[in-house]
């Protein structure tokens, strides 16, 4: 049983505890910096990047995490989550920070605002067809040479990457977690138990 954290600022949080335990892991709710220390794995939920920004510095997390991440902590963003780990960011804020995790560059709500948001199968490399459900997704437009691309999708306006690993970090455009589908999660899991062999 793996201790996973899920980064409970704001987001997905429930939804994706609930995939987590039903795979058979423990889960942390992460809130503080000293909540970091003992985690297998990390989960950056979906919801609004520059809020989870702006909560990451007023709870005091921002460094440790960035130190965590440094020293190889496996984790998972999807849609925000994504954004965070990215190394460039469009269409945010001026002031609007990022991980650099993942050499990606991703567009925010690059599939459309709210009303635009959308669902389709999505071909995971491995796993097969999964659903995923869009909601004002990053659209990621340019991938590194050592970003391992495990998912794409067209959506009418040329193919981009929807799932992609680098190293211990990885990142998602959609959310699996609000489907009944738990095989990406699953991918996740067993690349934190892999890390720690």
């Amino acid at each position: 049983m793996r201790r996973v954290g899920v980064l409970a600022l704001q987001g997905d949080v429930r939804e994706h505890r609930a995939v987590l335990e039903r795979l058979g892991a423990r889960v942390e709710l992460v809130r503080r910096p000293e909540q970091l220390h003992g985690l297998d794995a990390l989960v950056i939920p979906g919801g609004e990047s520059t809020t989870i920004a702006y909560l990451l510095t007023t709870s005091g997390l921002r460094e440790p995490l960035a130190a965590a991440l440094n020293n190889g902590l496996v984790t998972f963003g999807t849609c925000a989550g994504l954004i965070m780990l990215a190394d460039s960011i469009s269409d945010g804020r001026l002031d609007q920070w990022s991980y650099h995790q993942l050499d990606v560059d991703v567009r925010r709500n690059g599939y459309g605002r709210q009303l635009a948001s959308f669902e389709a199968t999505v071909d995971v490399r491995g796993v097969g067809p999964v659903p995923g459900v869009f909601i004002r997704a990053p659209r990621i437009e340019r991938v590194g040479p050592d970003v391992e691309v495990w998912a794409t999708y067209d959506h009418g306006d040329g193919t981009h990457p929807v799932l992609v690993r680098q190293g211990s970090a990885w990142g998602c455009s959609f959310h699996p977690e609000l489907t009944t589908d738990a095989r990406i999660h699953g991918l996740f899991l067993d690349a934190a138990s892999e890390a720690l062999r």
